[in-house]
């Protein structure tokens, strides 16, 4: 069985692009928003990782993760953001929530799908 990828993007190729070289390894949900996938969360789901971009319209992904990291029920999920903000690490640091890694748009597929492996890797054997 697959594990469960939420990706979280408001720009649709980057969503095209993340579906098409992950959907073999993961199962995927694509949301445009952080409403939207806030809203999905509170449906019931789990997924084993969610990716969000950082800079998105409406509940940006800063405020969606900071969300999910105060819920009692979405905290321990881990956390990968993308972002084409220039000051990316300088924002990650400045965050008050924990995020498990940040990569730069444009990305390396090869680099994203480690630091995933990598990510739930350190989340399962914590989790033992």
């Amino acid at each position: 069985m697959k594990r469960t990828l939420l990706i979280v993007d408001d720009d649709l190729s980057i969503l095209k692009l993340l579906n098409f070289i992950l959907s073999k390894e993961y199962d995927i949900v694509v949301k445009n928003n952080g409403i939207e996938a806030f809203s999905w969360l509170e449906d019931g789901n789990m997924p084993e990782l969610i990716i969000s971009d950082l800079q998105m319209p409406y509940f940006d992904g800063q405020s969606f993760v900071k969300n999910v990291k105060i819920s009692g029920f979405y905290r321990d999920i881990p956390v990968i953001l993308l972002s084409a903000a220039h000051d990316l690490d300088a924002q990650v640091s400045a965050m008050p929530f924990k995020v498990d890694a940040f990569i730069h748009k444009p990305f390396n597929p090869t680099a994203l799908k480690t630091a995933i492996n990598q990510v739930l890797q350190v989340y399962e054997s914590s989790n033992i």
